[in-house]
């Protein structure tokens, strides 16, 4: 029997430690912005759903061009120069309250984000052995998957115990910590001298990795909800105590089903992750609609986290996998730049039926169209198969 590559090599698990500080700092903040916005700045819940949306806005704007400028000025430089921004940026909500303040930086924020994850995410897959990319990446998307629930973990904890400031200076800590890690990455392959910036469709989008990518774009709308709203949602209900409890719940599942969800994925094919993913997430969705109780919230939290923590990373996979490894970082790009937008369409979008229908209804919705792209997905693989045993007969 031939002996497996290993997935967890020194250059993985750093970029690994470097993705997670990213995701620290974005799920603590989003987790906790919108309180500091309600409580401390006296604005919306609108206005908290707008900090996620413009942050995300400029993520998207620039995320179709990250695939070149990794491509042009190599991916471990541009992961550095982007930590460096990153870090300062994150330092400057210690000294910004202006809300109009607040909302150029988040913007400014966003922009760098999209660089390091574009950057960590085309590397890590650079990383990952070829045959066994599902595992791998599945494994690298535990980084994400942690920071879900360390991220707001830290952030409430210190909000609710300390104060804002105190959690900014944290959160500048955190980053400087995984900068560090990237710099044990080894050197990027030698670039073509024939490379330059200029821009052409192909440098935007990657076209095999579209289809993947819009599917991806909808559960992260539907995701929005529990991403933006949470911590409003339960502070409402008068379970704020618990939303620590429900990222560790969340995070524990996801990262308990991670090894057998990416071996089923090799072995097996996508299809026997994605579908039973949409419906976990959905029933999740549904439970945080009609939750009244503390136990409710939680057990809410463990089916959103095995659905979640399915699609995402099996999502991921099928993008880089649907091109070749020279275009891995454009079909990273691709995939985020979408994921993002749906994000981002999804915080405002539900933020309003949030304040005009009620927390209930927003979640409730949100149900729904898990649902309308379950039933899309389940036709569009069989339309797919039959035209594909046509083929064949013919």
């Amino acid at each position: 029997m031939p002996k497996k590559e290993p997935i967890w090599t020194k250059a993985f698990l750093s970029i690994f430690c470097t993705n997670f500080s990213v995701f620290i700092v974005f799920y603590g903040l989003v987790s906790a912005l919108p309180l500091f916005v309600t409580g401390e700045l006296n604005r919306t819940d609108e206005d908290a759903g707008l900090l996620m949306t413009i942050y995300l806005l400029s993520a998207i704007l620039v995320r179709p061009f990250s695939g070149k400028i990794l491509d042009v000025f190599g991916k471990r430089k541009m992961l550095w120069i982007s930590l460096i921004f990153y870090l300062l940026c994150t330092s400057l909500y210690y000294f910004i309250e202006p809300f109009a303040g607040l909302l150029v930086l988040r913007f400014v924020h966003g922009i760098w984000f999209s660089i390091a994850t574009t950057a960590s995410g085309s590397l890590a897959a650079d990383f990952v052995p070829m045959k066994r990319r599902g595992a791998g990446l599945g494994y690298y998307t535990m980084s994400t998957n942690l920071a879900v629930v360390v991220g707001p973990m830290i952030a409430l904890s210190i909000v609710q115990s300390f104060s804002f400031d105190a959690l900014f200076l944290t959160m500048s800590v955190l980053v400087t910590v995984g900068a560090m890690f990237a710099l044990f990455l080894p050197a990027d392959r030698p670039l073509s001298n024939e490379k330059s910036f200029t821009i052409k469709l192909g440098d935007l989008f990657e076209k095999n990795a579209l289809p993947v990518s819009l599917l991806a774009s909808l559960i992260s709308f539907a995701y929005a909800s529990v991403l933006s709203y949470l911590s409003i949602f339960a502070q409402q209900k008068g379970v704020l105590a618990f939303a620590s409890t429900f990222f560790l719940v969340f995070a524990a599942v996801m990262l308990l089903t991670r090894p057998f969800t990416g071996r089923i994925f090799d072995e097996k094919g996508p299809n026997f992750i994605i579908i039973p993913g949409m419906f976990l997430f959905m029933i999740g969705l549904l439970l945080l609609a009609v939750m009244n109780s503390a136990w409710l919230f939680l057990v809410a939290a463990a089916f959103i986290g095995l659905g979640y923590g399915a699609l995402v990373p099996s999502l991921q996979t099928l993008a880089v996998q649907s091109t070749s490894h020279e275009r891995s970082g454009y079909a990273t790009a691709t995939f985020f730049t979408l994921f993002d937008t749906g994000l981002a369409i999804g915080s405002y979008v539900l933020g309003l039926i949030a304040v005009y229908a009620g927390y209930q209804r927003m979640y409730f919705m949100s149900a729904v169209i898990l649902f309308a792209v379950g039933i899309f997905y389940v036709l569009y693989k069989r339309r797919a198969h039959q035209q594909e045993q046509d083929i064949v007969e013919n």
